[in-house]
């Protein structure tokens, strides 16, 4: 093999590996202050857990932001890398896309500065994201 598709071959597991770090980080973040953090932080004072949830809001918002990155990134890529889909492909990644949208939307807004409603919030991008990922093990199956 020349030294060229040896990079490409590398660049192609980089990506690979980009796409399921980000989403790791991105849906175990959102489950892990859903269901992890939030419950936990009921058993202390008002005020205390409300210190705590912004400034986990404030440190998972930097994960989820380059995640979103990567994510885009190594989709986009992996996406172009592989031609040849068939309709119901694209049908079914539409719909995949669609559940990302939401994801990113629930990141974004769950880690906002004062948030009401902020574990109900991730957790439903957390089941989002978990629905996603079904769907993507189907495209992984069908391509």
């Amino acid at each position: 093999m020349c030294i060229l598709s040896l990079m490409i071959e590398a660049l192609g597991v980089f990506m690979w590996w980009l796409h399921l770090s980000s989403i790791a980080a991105l849906i175990g973040g959102m489950l892990y202050a859903s269901a992890v953090l939030a419950p936990a932080a009921g058993a202390l004072d008002a005020e205390t857990r409300a210190v705590l949830g912004e400034r986990a809001a404030a440190g998972f918002r930097r994960i989820a932001l380059a995640a979103m990155a990567g994510l885009v990134l190594s989709g986009v890529y992996n996406f172009l890398g592989n031609v040849g889909h068939s309709t119901h492909y694209k049908i079914v990644l539409g719909i995949k896309l669609l559940l990302v949208a939401h994801i990113f939307a629930a990141a974004l807004t769950g880690s906002r500065p004062h948030h009401p409603r902020r574990t109900r919030v991730l957790a439903g991008g957390a089941v989002s994201g978990l629905v996603a990922i079904a769907i993507s093990t189907y495209l992984r199956h069908i391509f």
